[in-house]
């Protein structure tokens, strides 16, 4: 469903303003409505994040751009807190924007992709706070691009050295 989304977004939204769409996530930000917040590369490499309202109108589905920022403006994510599972994130251009995504991996697909075009177009200190690193930093062990597989890696690693531990003999 999502890559069909994505797809009718590029097609619809941002091909005709020259931009690739490299992430969005739906987000909730009102009861009636969806909404998408989606991470953008001009083709003056300027990355955008935009907030798109979706709507339909018969059978015909319609995109309307509600808030545009530019990377070079974002000063923050913050994830609010780091040891929990929880869906909520403020971004913090010159004014703080709390939003909450669908999911708490949708935020960390989020987070993510915005540190990657962040190192790749401007390679500025952008503070990704209250995350947890290990799977925000491409550079981590556990970095994927298969990111359902992560969850599932770390904890058969666990469950190895477990075994591997309790096989052990133990020193009289």
């Amino acid at each position: 469903m999502s890559s069909l989304v994505k797809e009718d977004l590029e097609k619809k939204l941002f091909k005709p303003l020259s931009q690739n769409l490299y992430e969005f996530i739906e987000i909730e930000f009102s009861v009636q409505d969806r909404y998408y917040l989606c991470v953008s590369v001009t083709k003056n490499e300027e990355v955008k994040i935009i907030m798109v309202k979706h709507y339909r109108i018969g059978l015909d589905e319609k995109y309307e751009v509600t808030k545009k920022w530019s990377l070079n403006d974002l000063q923050m994510i913050d994830g609010k807190e780091a040891d929990t599972d929880n869906p909520f994130f403020d971004l913090h251009f010159k004014k703080v924007y709390s939003l909450e995504a669908y999911s708490c991996a949708s935020k960390y697909a989020f987070a993510r992709t915005v540190n990657k075009l962040n190192h790749a177009y401007l390679k500025k200190d952008l503070q990704i706070v209250n995350f947890d690193s290990t799977y925000i930093n491409d550079d981590s062990i556990w970095s994927s691009n298969n990111k359902d597989c992560l969850v599932l890696m770390r904890i058969c690693f666990y469950a190895f050295n477990l075994v591997c531990l309790s096989l052990c003999p133990l020193p009289l």
